[in-house]
């Protein structure tokens, strides 16, 4: 498929342990900190719960 680019742009804190444990899923770490990830359904299932904590582009 193709590849996309995650980066946080708002913090983790006072979220539900269900949007910590997806954000620690895919690999993100840090505020402003992107991960490049291969995109699949699963993966794209877990940027859409967490869309709002978020940014997304294609690399």
């Amino acid at each position: 498929m193709g590849n996309i680019k995650i980066t946080q742009i708002k913090s983790t804190i006072d979220r539900s342990k269900r949007q910590k444990a997806t954000m620690i899923a895919l690999g993100v770490k840090k505020l402003h900190n992107p991960v490049v990830k291969e995109v699949t359904p699963q993966i794209m299932g877990m940027v859409d719960k967490v869309r709002h904590l978020i940014i997304v582009e294609e690399c």
